[in-house]
C-alpha cells in the first residue's frame, strides 16, 4: 500500500469521527496541504452516511445483531495489537460500526418523532371532536331559544327520581322541539340514553344521545310530528330499541 492510500483508508475513518491521535493529526495536516482526492472521500462517505441514516426504516437492532456487532469489534481490536494493516482492519470496522450506529439512532428518533405526531394527531381529533359538540349544543341551545318566542311552546321539566340530573324539552306539538340535559352521568358502554315522548297509546321514541364529561347534552327531538304530553329518558342498548326496555332514569310529572 503506498502512502497515498494510506491517507484515503484514513479518509474513510475519519470522515466518521473514528480518528485519534497522531494519525488525527497527521491527517489534517494532509487535508490542510490541499488534497482534492481526500477531501472528496470525506466528503462522499459523510454524504453516503446521512443517505444511509434518512433511509432507514425505524428499527431498534435485536439482541443477535449487537452481539454479532461487539464480537466483530473484538475481533478487530485484537488484531490490531499485531499490526498496523490490523489497526486500519479495526479502524474501518469501527466505521461501519458508526454508520450503523447512526442509522439506528436516526431511525429511533424518527419512530419517536412519529409515535409523537400520532399523539398529536389524536388530540387534535380528540379537540375537534369536543368543538364539534359545543357547536352543535349552541346551535340546538339558539334553536330553543327561537321557538321560545311562540306562544304555543312548553317548557316540560324532567327530574330523576334517584339522581340530581335535570333536563328539559323546549317542546311546540307542531315545530318539535330540543332536549337540554345536565348532570347526567355518562352511559355505560355499549348502551346510550333514549328519550320517548308519551301521550299516546305507547311511548314513541324521540332520540338517542350520549352526554359530555360534564354530564350535558343537547339536541333536537324528533316525536314523528305527534304531539306530546310528556317525556322519559331510558338507558337502552347504543344502537336504539323502538319501546322502552331498559330503566327510567329521567321522567316529566
Amino acid at each position: 500500500m503506498n502512502s497515498h492510500e494510506t491517507y484515503e483508508t484514513l479518509a474513510a475513518v475519519y470522515a466518521v469521527g473514528a480518528l485519534d491521535g497522531d494519525d488525527l493529526a497527521r491527517f489534517e495536516a494532509h487535508l490542510a496541504e490541499g488534497c482534492d482526492r481526500c477531501d472528496v472521500i470525506v466528503r462522499e462517505s459523510r454524504e453516503a452516511m446521512a443517505r444511509m441514516a434518512l433511509a432507514a426504516t425505524p428499527a431498534v437492532p435485536p439482541p443477535d445483531v449487537k452481539a454479532a456487532l461487539q464480537a466483530r469489534i473484538d475481533a478487530a481490536t485484537r488484531s490490531s495489537r499485531a499490526s498496523r494493516r490490523g489497526w486500519l482492519t479495526w479502524a474501518a470496522a469501527t466505521a461501519v460500526v458508526v454508520a450503523l450506529a447512526v442509522m439506528l439512532a436516526s431511525g429511533i428518533v424518527a419512530s419517536r418523532y412519529e409515535a409523537r405526531l400520532g399523539q398529536i394527531a389524536r388530540e387534535i381529533a380528540t379537540e375537534r371532536d369536543r368543538l364539534q359538540r359545543q357547536e352543535a349544543a349552541l346551535r340546538t341551545q339558539v334553536a330553543a331559544l327561537e321557538l321560545l318566542r311562540d306562544p304555543a311552546t312548553r317548557v316540560i321539566e324532567l327530574r330523576s327520581p334517584s339522581t340530581g340530573a335535570l333536563a328539559r324539552v323546549i317542546w311546540n306539538d307542531t315545530a318539535g322541539g330540543h332536549l337540554l340535559v345536565a348532570k347526567l352521568p355518562p352511559a355505560p358502554s355499549g348502551k346510550a340514553y333514549e328519550l320517548w315522548a308519551l301521550g299516546g297509546a305507547a311511548p314513541r321514541p324521540a332520540g338517542l344521545f350520549q352526554v359530555d364529561a360534564d354530564g350535558r347534552a343537547a339536541q333536537k327531538v324528533d316525536a314523528g310530528g305527534a304531539p306530546a304530553k310528556g317525556f322519559a329518558i331510558t338507558l337502552e342498548p347504543a344502537t336504539g330499541v323502538p319501546a322502552p326496555t331498559g330503566p327510567i332514569v329521567l321522567a316529566s310529572k
